[in-house]
């Protein structure tokens, strides 16, 4: 994949240089919006509302809405005396300890890869924030945009997580949130025994969009001129306070035979592990 960005991370006197690549990729499948009768597809008109009329693209301008229906517009010298002058350095501002950010703040994550030559350098910083478990944080500017960022270490690759600033969060004090003393110990107890028996390493591939898997099935069958049938999900039943003590009962009950086969599964994969080593010293 193509770099998206060009530059260099700097922290103190150390100049690394970097290329921004891509670390997600998105998997929407994507739809025309077309005509019911002859199935041409529908275009998107610049249509006033005022009048009803197509506006051309240069009778078209930007207006900020200050108020419901009052706007201030802005020209391209607006915009221009605004903007930030280019940079193609990142500049670590600080280090910040990974649990001290609240995750709210991360966006979208890239790769930073080394340019030719910078490898020693991108190995010390990589190296450095990984036994410190910090964050750097900087600001880098990506077509024509400021952006907050953080970089941290998955693996041996730098990511570069783009950050939202303080101003795009909202406070969690405009909505309302339960006090800790509606739970009783009892059901605190049963509850963190459900987590547990439920506890698993996280395996990424275990979880898979199943809307685009059923979506996908019935663009297939639609193709083929057939029809499928998926079976529709149950409906969860709100769970009511006095329902609770029971609901989570059912839970542990459920839970039970899985966690007895995960533990036989874990013990069986020690004995092979075992055998293994003894044949081993058998043969050595």
């Amino acid at each position: 994949m193509a770099a998206i960005w060009k530059g260099s991370v700097s922290f103190g006197l150390v100049n690394i240089p970097v290329e921004l690549r891509t670390a997600v990729r998105a998997d929407h499948i994507s739809f025309r919006l077309l005509h019911g009768e002859d199935l041409s597809p529908v275009k998107y008109e610049r249509v006033c509302q005022a009048d009803g009329e197509t506006v051309p693209w240069n009778e078209i301008v930007k207006g900020y809405e200050y108020e419901k229906g009052k706007f201030v517009v802005m020209s391209d010298e607006d915009f221009k005396a605004a903007a930030i002058e280019g940079s193609k350095t990142i500049d670590i501002m600080d280090f910040v300890k990974e649990e001290e950010i609240d995750p709210r703040y991360f966006e979208t994550p890239y790769y930073l890869v080394p340019a030719k030559g910078a490898e020693k350098s991108y190995a010390l910083l990589r190296e450095a924030i990984r036994s410190s478990g910090a964050v750097g944080i900087g600001k880098v500017i990506i077509r024509q945009s400021q952006h907050l960022a953080g970089i941290k270490v998955v693996g041996d690759a730098l990511i570069l997580e783009i950050m939202r600033f303080s101003n795009e969060l909202v406070d969690a004090g405009e909505y309302t949130f339960p006090a800790r003393d509606k739970v009783r110990p009892q059901e605190l107890k049963m509850a963190e025994q459900l987590i547990e028996n439920l506890a698993e390493p996280f395996d990424p591939d275990r979880y898979t969009d199943d809307y685009r898997s059923n979506l996908m099935k019935i663009i297939k069958a639609k193709m083929k001129g057939r029809k499928v049938r998926l079976e529709e999900p149950e409906e969860p039943v709100d769970t009511g306070v006095l329902d609770l003590m029971s609901k989570l009962r059912e839970s542990l009950e459920q839970g039970a035979p899985r966690k007895t086969a995960r533990a036989k599964k874990a013990t069986a994969k020690k004995t092979t592990a075992k055998r293994t080593r003894a044949a081993r010293r058998k043969t050595a």
